[in-house]
């Protein structure tokens, strides 16, 4: 479950304002996820947040460099241990997972920023990628699939 709650910590801290680590395990609480401030500091460490100020003088956490490589292994992890399947539909790839994953899945697709993915779009254990273009779409799976099947991690 630390792979989908870090994941649901990245959505929710790129959703929101989330000044404290209090406000954000009341959105996880919210979210289905039973937490202690412990588990919080952990993930916050072990996902590489940082606090930035903001324009009414309040901080916010953020998501450091999604391409820096610990972060970038964390989301194809999060992929790999999520998916099933994939097929396409001219230019919407959907993605089958296993069930409860598919939102943690979506957020990691959404923030290892692969090229042509628009946005992602999630259920219980399906994620549907809208692609710029159909002749895209085949790339992009490919480099899912390349993703998907690398022996690294």
């Amino acid at each position: 479950m630390k792979v989908g709650r870090q994941s649901k910590i990245i959505e929710l801290i790129n959703k929101n304002d989330i000044e404290t680590q209090e406000e954000l395990a009341d959105l996880l609480t919210k979210a289905g996820y039973n937490v202690t401030q412990a588990t919080i500091s952990r993930d916050i460490r072990e996902l590489k947040l940082t606090k930035i100020s903001v324009d009414d003088g309040k901080q916010k956490y953020i998501v450091l460099n999604n391409t820096e490589t610990g972060l970038s292994e964390k989301f194809v992890r999060v992929l790999k241990d999520g998916f099933v399947s994939m097929d396409m539909a001219q230019n919407i790839i959907v993605v089958k997972t296993v069930s409860g994953m598919a939102m943690a899945v979506a957020a990691a697709l959404d923030a290892l920023h692969i090229q042509g993915i628009m946005g992602c779009i999630a259920g219980d254990d399906t994620v549907m990628c809208v692609i710029k273009t159909t002749e895209e779409t085949v790339i992009v799976m490919e480099k899912l699939n390349k993703l998907i099947n690398s022996k690294s991690l």
